[in-house]
């Protein structure tokens, strides 16, 4: 058999082995349904860049009446916009690579370094701590203004409220430590070298 054979002989059975069945290949096609989910997560993406720009402004047309108080409070906003827009960049990419179709980025100079080995696991892994770091931000803004719980003009934050936000942001350090356990759980022991 010549190379040339050889070569289309090659090409001929990959061809029949990229080829499904009717009912694998509408079930298999089904992930391009996830589609207009992830465009549409784009499209909040812009809605966040909107309120970030929004918010900086109102920063800067305020900077000279604000206190340190106030500025800090703004400026904690715009971070938690910032972690929740880097929360889609991980939810978009990773889930439409995990799931839809690959993105073939091997070798793009911005290619981010966690996709190179994201699987369901680590993005589940991923999502919880940037779960945890937007929950973070969020109490650390009610601690912010505890001082003035009582006075309804200046806060609306309660006590009970920020005993159930401090609670709730411990459920979900508790939770991620239980996915980040279960999935060490489920991996393959690594071979230990042997000892001299």
């Amino acid at each position: 058999m010549s190379n040339k054979e050889s070569t289309v002989s090659t090409q001929g059975s990959a061809a029949g082995a990229l080829r499904l069945k009717p009912l694998p290949a509408i079930i298999f096609g089904s992930r391009w349904l996830q589609l207009p989910l992830y465009l549409g997560l784009i499209v909040a993406q812009g809605v966040y860049v909107i309120l970030f720009l929004k918010e900086l402004w109102h920063l800067i047309t305020h900077a000279v009446s604000f206190n340190e108080q106030q500025i800090m409070l703004v400026v904690l906003g715009l971070i938690d916009v910032v972690m929740i827009s880097n929360l889609l960049v991980m939810v978009i990419v990773g889930g439409y690579e995990t799931f839809v179709s690959r993105l073939r980025l091997h070798n793009h100079p911005d290619q981010p370094e966690w996709l190179s080995h994201v699987n369901a696991s680590v993005l589940k892994i991923k999502l919880a701590m940037a779960i945890i770091g937007i929950s973070s931000i969020h109490l650390l803004r009610t601690f912010i203004e505890a001082g003035n719980v009582g006075d309804p003009e200046r806060t609306s934050y309660t006590v009970t409220g920020i005993v159930l936000q401090t609670v709730i942001h411990t459920v979900f350090i508790l939770s991620a430590l239980g996915i980040a356990f279960i999935d060490r759980l489920s991996q393959p022991p690594a071979p230990q070298a042997p000892v001299m």
